[in-house]
């Protein structure tokens, strides 16, 4: 594994120069080279040596930025980084143009083997849930802990909000849409992708709103945008439909790791029906039910989210490990 610092977006001869990807004070970019993928990390300095690593996984359309409002909040417990997906955020797409569930789940296994950083406490959003849930399940001594904010699992009754991401997945639609969409400014795209994600779209500060309008432009900029987009839909419909063992419920089943799990009540994109059924696979899981919440409730409400997953490091002994602080072990 060879690895980069970046001081912005890392430049190539086979793409176009685009905007600096936005970095918040305290974090830091750098690009880890691995076979068959090139991977942008961000994190932030420990708050003291010892500290146990986290990995943050970003959802569909994401990126690691999504988590930039929760990993200060929790800089006493944890070791933060968050990775950018292939072809998501500031890494490139992977050599074989593979965004299935099962290829972004080797990428974040691949990572986690070349740094020697697991076992990690893991989050995953979305996209990144279902990814971390198979990652939990065929590598279990690489989690400590999962907690999953609205996991992309499969439904057998899709709410109709979410029917046009779906669409995504197939074939000549992201051309049609690029062509349907492309007098869209990115002001009026950052309000449309705010307004499925949001319970609360006023929640979104105007510094938050022009950041997002700053990485939607850099985004469109980037060649493989769509074909990014498209193919990880397809990924996410795919896994939706495959059964057995590889099923991502089965898997769930599979889970040793203590688990949180969040959901959102006001989430257009994945049901809130789905949390009990969520709730009774993860053999060892909590739920955190959020009525006012969306698809994206680390980003609608970090400091909730932080208290939540404290919470579950002292119920689970985790916290005594950090703080020192002489905590009981909740049974599962």
């Amino acid at each position: 594994m060879s690895s980069t610092e970046l001081p912005s977006a890392p430049a190539s001869s086979a793409l176009p120069k685009v905007s600096p990807v936005r970095v918040a004070e305290g974090e830091r970019l750098r690009s880890v080279r691995l076979p068959g993928i090139t991977l942008t990390v961000r994190s932030r300095p420990a708050a003291r040596e010892g500290l146990p690593p986290a990995l943050y996984v970003h959802g569909l359309g994401g990126s690691s930025q999504n988590w930039s409002g929760l990993m200060p909040l929790l800089d006493a417990h944890v070791d933060s980084e968050a990775l950018d997906l292939p072809g998501f955020g500031d890494s490139p797409p992977p050599d074989d143009g593979d965004y299935s569930i099962t290829a972004h789940a080797r990428a974040v296994i691949r990572y986690l083997d070349a740094s020697g950083r697991g076992p990690v406490h893991i989050f995953g959003n979305s996209l990144g849930g279902a990814v971390s849930t198979r990652v939990a399940a065929v590598r279990p001594d690489l989690i400590r802990t999962l907690t999953l904010v609205s996991p992309a699992l499969p439904e057998l009754r899709i709410q109709p909000t979410a029917v046009p991401t779906a669409l995504l997945a197939l074939p000549g639609v992201a051309p049609l849409f690029t062509r349907y969409s492309k007098d869209w400014s990115a002001e009026q795209r950052v309000r449309g992708v705010m307004g499925l994600c949001y319970g609360d779209r006023g929640r979104v500060t105007p510094e938050e709103f022009d950041n997002a309008v700053q990485e939607m432009t850099r985004r469109l900029q980037l060649p493989y945008f769509w074909d990014a987009l498209a193919r990880s839909a397809r990924g996410i419909v795919n896994a939706y439909t495959l059964g057995g063992q590889h099923g991502l419920w089965r898997q769930a089943e599979r889970v040793l790791a203590p688990t949180l799990l969040i959901y959102g009540g006001r989430d257009q994109l994945v049901g809130y029906r789905m949390s009990q059924r969520a709730a009774r696979s993860f053999r060892s899981s909590r739920l955190l039910s959020l009525p006012d919440a969306g698809h994206v409730a680390m980003m609608e409400y970090p400091e909730v989210v932080a208290r939540a997953f404290r919470e579950l490091l002292a119920d689970t002994g985790e916290l005594n490990a950090v703080t020192g602080t002489a905590v009981e072990t909740a049974g599962s």
